[in-house]
């Protein structure tokens, strides 16, 4: 009985972080499941990439 005990505490708590970490990324925090990665060849360069990109 105590395994089925803490087997429920331990799903509690990944479910739990689960819904925190959602909740951050619905804010804009992290990505976490709903985001994907972000493309970096969309992000605008530096100028530093751009000083040492070849012309």
């Amino acid at each position: 009985m105590e395994i089925v005990v803490a087997l429920c505490m331990a799903v509690g708590v990944v479910v739990a972080a689960d819904r925190l970490m959602l909740w951050l990324e619905s804010r804009g925090h992290v990505n976490w499941r709903r985001t994907g990665p972000r493309r970096l060849n969309a992000e605008p360069e530096t100028e530093l990439e751009l000083l040492l990109k070849d012309s």
